[in-house]
């Protein structure tokens, strides 16, 4: 008997230490109870009951509330193991209602998940004047909480709140921001802040046909891209790729709004007529607050 004990112990000791998280905690069934009788999770952590016993056993909590077994009930021959999963924080009673005595009692003492806030962006990448919808939770699901967006452009020295929502139901959130080139972001509620997230930003690429082998491109950003060069391409239906054509002089242009800057060419190519042709700004010609800019597709 104390050769199992210990091992029972010694399996508890093995997966705890083994991950600092715990997810994972063993309570083992003998002929004389539960061992350990009492542990200490963590909210959202499992516990594994194995009847090294020769008979069978039955776990019973007091409350469900918040606990899922499998099985369900859990009820367990010799040498099998069922588990159950605490969602909620507290504590918790079990016994074998088929068996004698306070060894047949144990308690699972739930502690609340530390407080959290999440954020995440959908796209991760827009074309410049596009929109991106952040959107995260409060772990401790509360609704009517301030929620501060703060936002860090690319070169920024630092962050600058760029809207405050409010938490609805279930402690959810979300917001809509534009950015005008790479900018990070990030959520803050009183002490918790979120991880960054990146929303990339393409620059606006608008390619014409003017007339025959004659176009125009139009470039529209937060920053200027004259002295850059575009790659004028078309497309091989026989290999399925696109072919650089020639490069193209990007050239100031006085028709952008502030805080919209606009770049743009006019050239000529013989391609031929009728391909599908197009326009990239590489990543090396827009630099690294933003993301490679592709133009829309025409016919030459």
């Amino acid at each position: 008997m104390r050769k199992l004990l210990l091992l029972a112990v010694v399996t508890v000791l093995a997966v705890a230490v083994g991950s600092a998280a715990a997810k994972t905690v063993v309570v083992t069934i003998t002929k004389a109870g539960y061992v350990p009788s009492s542990i200490s999770i963590a909210q959202g952590d499992t516990v594994q009951f194995t009847n090294a016993d020769t008979v069978v056993h039955q776990v019973t909590f007091k409350s469900t509330t918040g606990v899922t077994c499998a099985p369900s009930p859990l009820v367990l021959q010799p040498a099998a193991n069922g588990s159950c999963t605490f969602a909620n924080a507290g504590t918790y009673t079990y016994s074998d209602p088929n068996a004698k005595g306070n060894t047949f009692r144990g308690t699972v003492t739930v502690a609340a998940a530390p407080a959290s806030l999440s954020l995440a962006a959908k796209p991760v990448l827009v074309i410049y004047g596009g929109s991106s919808v952040l959107s995260g939770r409060l772990s401790t699901a509360t609704s009517g909480d301030n929620v501060d967006i703060l936002a860090q452009g690319c070169g920024a020295p630092s962050a600058t709140k760029a809207a405050t929502v409010q938490t609805t139901t279930g402690g959810s959130y979300t917001a809509s921001v534009k950015p005008l080139l790479n900018t990070a972001y990030t959520a803050k509620s009183k002490a918790l802040t979120s991880t960054a997230v990146t929303v990339r930003v393409r620059p606006r690429l608008r390619l014409g046909k003017v007339a025959p082998h004659r176009y125009t491109l139009r470039v529209t950003a937060a920053a200027s891209f004259a002295g850059k060069y575009a790659s004028f391409q078309r497309y091989n239906a026989t290999t399925r790729r696109w072919v650089a054509v020639r490069t193209v002089l990007l050239k100031a242009n006085a028709t952008g709004v502030a805080p919209t800057v606009v770049t743009s060419a006019s050239f000529r190519s013989t391609a031929k007529t009728g391909l599908r042709v197009r326009v990239t700004l590489g990543q090396a010609q827009v630099g690294g607050c933003y993301a490679p800019g592709l133009s829309n597709t025409i016919l030459a």
